[in-house]
């Protein structure tokens, strides 16, 4: 009872930095535009990451090492090992840099509801001082390394905004007959395309892979734990989906003449329990999703680089900081030339789902390798499950593409 935190394992971590600005912005966005409509497309996005975060929780424990250094112990001919450790390298740099971009971007819109006047002049040129507190605030936190108590408090803020919109996602009184149809029958509205793969882009995060392999070996011990781990991955996962799943429907009761552009219009969906305070809880909570996941995506690009070039494990030796420093670096710059929040955090998202198959590729075959997991390589159905998946996010992936060009 001294610590209630204590309980909590890395699955609560990797719902955390899943629920962060992305998912507030993209579920809000798919709910304002489109109804409970796609509401099937985050309860399939829900169940695709129970199935690859459990794979790659299972490879910490069993093998006791990352998705980076597996692929670059496993793969033998030195052609093939390069091609594959540039493509998980640059999937996750890529990624990573677009991700960091959003997540300082909505941070930074909580920010500017809190303070409006966050612009000033600096030598003639005009700046946004929101995205460079974040970042400096990111930047510190990761710098020190003792960030673990900040990060739970920032955790704690994530879950009372996600209870709010669940809370809210009743209060609004929807069609509960049309909610249960739009999460049981697929149906694919005109032009949504790009915003189901951005719905995808922001659950199934291809760096929590990394990150979760990572973590379970801190809070466990070995195969022995594998019981344990699974059911907080479900348990956290689940309940992350939820809060997603709640939040297409808050915004569903958005009317249709608002616009959603920031993080007032976000707020929309929180009125019904909140009044004209919502906007000030909303931002506290996309505040801290900010924070947490703008510390998570640079750390897991670190760890991704630490894996591929096979760097010892010092978390502040030159090398690893210089990686998430220039991540870092590249989100807060993006973010404050200009583009709007709303379409950098689309952005993210989208390049997310865009990366997936490759991260999820390479998770299939390394958890089928009985040279790595034993007698704890996937089963049939996982397999055909981890198969779906891949081929689903390659179709959706191309089907975005082309929507995106034509």
């Amino acid at each position: 009872m001294k610590n209630p935190l204590r309980h909590f394992g890395p699955g609560t971590l990797i719902a955390a930095a899943f629920i962060g600005p992305g998912t507030v912005t993209a579920c809000t966005l798919a709910g304002a535009n489109y109804h409970v409509t796609l509401l099937w497309a985050m309860a399939l996005s829900t169940i695709a990451t129970i199935a690859l975060q459990e794979m790659a929780a299972r490879l910490g424990l069993v093998h006791g090492k990352g998705l980076a250094e597996t692929v670059r112990e496993q793969i033998t001919p030195p052609f093939l090992k390069a091609l594959a450790l540039f493509l998980v390298l640059s999937a996750i740099l890529i990624g990573n840099a677009a991700y960091e971009a959003g997540n300082i971007s909505g941070g930074a819109l909580g920010l500017e509801t809190i303070f409006p006047q966050t612009t000033t002049t600096i030598a003639g040129s005009s700046w946004n001082m929101a995205p460079l507190g974040m970042g400096a605030i990111a930047f510190l936190l990761l710098f020190i390394g003792n960030y673990r108590t900040i990060e739970r408090c920032l955790v704690v803020l994530v879950l009372l905004m996600s209870l709010s919109f669940i809370i809210t996602a009743f209060v609004t009184r929807p069609d509960w007959n049309a909610v249960a149809k739009g999460i049981l029958l697929p149906r694919v509205p005109k032009d949504s395309w790009l915003t189901i793969l951005a719905l995808v882009g922001t659950t199934v995060v291809p760096y929590n892979l990394f990150l979760h392999a990572s973590l379970v070996q801190e809070k466990w011990k070995g195969a022995a734990d594998l019981q344990a781990a699974r059911k907080d991955t479900y348990i956290s996962i689940i309940g992350g989906g939820l809060v997603s799943i709640a939040i297409i429907i808050c915004a569903a009761g958005i009317q249709s003449s608002t616009t959603v552009r920031h993080a007032a219009d976000l707020a929309k969906g929180l009125e019904p329990l909140y009044g004209t305070s919502a906007k000030y809880f909303l931002s506290l909570g996309m505040f801290a999703a900010g924070i947490t996941s703008a510390i998570t995506a640079p750390l897991a690009a670190a760890y991704v680089a630490k894996g591929v070039f096979g760097w010892d494990s010092n978390l502040k030796s030159a090398r690893f900081r210089s990686v998430w420093i220039v991540i870092l670096m590249v989100g807060v710059i993006v973010s404050s030339c200009g583009y709007k929040p709303i379409e950098i955090i689309q952005f993210a998202q989208i390049a997310n789902g865009l990366l997936l198959p490759i991260i999820a590729s390479f998770l299939l075959w390394i958890v089928n390798r009985r040279t790595v997991l034993g007698d704890h390589v996937n089963t049939r159905r996982q397999n055909i499950l981890g198969v779906l998946i891949v081929l689903a996010t390659i179709a959706l992936g191309l089907r975005g593409i082309s929507k995106a060009i034509l």
